[in-house]
């Protein structure tokens, strides 16, 4: 059963999206939810954590919106869920075998603990990190300030190579979430908030007749690329490393349940931590807006290449695949800066040689002044630029009261340097290294304009 090509006269795949509100974080057993505070049981959870021979250590802490605390170097920060879909668990690929071209997906419930997230850190893998800081100046540009935190700090076993720390980690993150989500649910709460998501249906069937034409709505359609560079760049779908997978098809509810993971050390400001795939705000945004004042004709995700010969490979299928859905427009994001900027504007004008319009969500790298060529490449036809912000703005973030993690890598940081260090105990830092801050998923609230 291919899922994501739906046939006409398919029902289609509709998702109820339970988002259950978390208002408070505290350490008691059992871990359950009651009236808004989630109390987690600590010894049962770091024992699930350090019950892996990889981990050496799991430490556990709170943060709260507003307190003087600094989360550093992140790893990941992940949105606690539970997929009600029959045989589709959460985070599919990952902890049991699953294959989304044989297995499918059905209509069905999702859950998720909204307010809160699980976030890890530990000591450092790829320079390529960053902080969040929950209040002063630096939480104005990082939505995750305004998240209650479960911060996992896990020490590995000595002598792990940095790709086996960075799975460990990574695979930390998810169990924590895991066991989160399910404990909850095993007496759900009465309080949530309910959102139905309906995914399109594909070219060809009664309700895509084809492009738009200027007569009814317009068909727009999403190419989502993703981070697979390799050397800690890497995102993984259903468990498979993409910078393995041509481009293809999904259902744009995939990432609500976790299809969609982070495994990459790219540069902490426009890196799609886990969090940031299970809530697209394109994917949500279009799925929202699909049969009102727009149609959505569908979703193409495709990776981010090293090689020239690769980056013209996957960049051909890729509008092709776009092209097939009769779309009048499509919106480009991408992830990383530098060598992906390549992959951008291959993909902007392979898809605009089929005759569609194309809109990029992209940040700059415009230097401190602002004055620097912003992108490495660029094309004629990428006449339609969204930016979200120019990641060399440097800016200056005081001291905290509390660190979790470790602040000793502030210097090496990308964005960072040995001048960082003020006298004060403040730090001048790029915006570079705070985790989230120019997302090109329109995440956030920068953007950049001409004087």
């Amino acid at each position: 059963m291919s899922y994501a090509r739906p046939h006409a006269g398919v029902q289609p795949v509709t998702h109820l999206w339970r988002k259950i509100p978390v208002s408070d974080l505290g350490f008691s057993s059992p871990t359950r939810l009651e009236d808004g505070k989630l109390s987690i049981d600590i010894d049962e959870l770091t024992g699930l954590l350090q019950s892996d021979p990889n981990v050496r250590e799991a430490r556990l802490a709170i943060a709260r919106p507003g307190e003087s605390v600094r989360i550093i170097p992140v790893k990941d920060v992940i949105e606690p869920r539970l997929s009600l879909i029959p045989g589709v668990p959460v985070f599919p690929g990952v902890f049991s075998a699953w294959n989304p071209d044989v297995d499918g997906i059905a209509s069905g419930e999702i859950v998720s603990l909204s307010g809160m997230v699980v976030t890890t850190v530990g000591s450092i893998v790829g320079f390529q990190e960053g902080l969040i800081d929950m209040s002063g100046p630096g939480a104005r540009y990082s939505l995750f300030s305004g998240k209650l935190h479960l911060v996992l700090d896990v020490t590995v076993r000595e002598g792990m190579g940095r790709h086996d720390h960075e799975r460990t980690v990574r695979l930390a993150g998810l169990k924590a979430s895991n066991y989160i989500a399910g404990s909850v649910m095993k007496h759900p709460p009465r309080t949530d908030i309910r959102e139905t998501l309906v995914n399109p249906e594909s070219p060809g069937s009664p309700a895509s007749p084809g492009r738009a034409g200027g007569k009814g709505k317009p068909r727009i359609a999403y190419l989502y690329m993703l981070q697979s560079q390799g050397l800690l760049h890497d995102t993984y779908y259903c468990g498979v490393d993409v910078k393995t997978m041509p481009p293809r098809r999904i259902l744009p509810t995939e990432a609500l349940f976790g299809a969609i993971l982070s495994g990459n050390c790219v540069s902490a400001c426009d890196k799609n931590t886990t969090y940031h795939h299970q809530n697209n705000p394109i994917l949500l945004d279009l799925l929202r807006r699909h049969g009102t004042d727009l149609e959505f004709a569908g979703c193409v995700i495709t990776n981010e290449n090293v090689t020239l010969g690769d980056k013209q490979r996957s960049s051909t299928l890729a509008a092709e695949l776009v092209a097939s859905l009769v779309p009048d427009g499509v919106i480009i994001s991408k992830e990383g800066f530098g060598n992906p900027d390549a992959d951008l504007m291959m993909n902007c004008s392979k898809i605009e040689a089929h005759g569609i319009k194309t809109v990029l969500l992209t940040d700059e790298f415009a230097g401190q002044a602002g004055a620097s060529q912003s992108l490495v490449d660029t094309h004629p036809k990428a006449d339609a630029i969204v930016s979200t912000g120019n990641a060399n703005e440097v800016t200056v973030l005081p001291p905290m009261e509390k660190v979790i993690g470790d602040d000793r890598v502030i210097t090496t940081l990308a964005g960072g340097s040995s001048k960082s260090r003020l006298p004060d105990g403040s730090i001048a830092i790029e915006l570079q290294a705070l985790i989230g801050s120019t997302n090109q998923l329109g995440f956030e609230r920068l953007s950049s304009r001409f004087k």
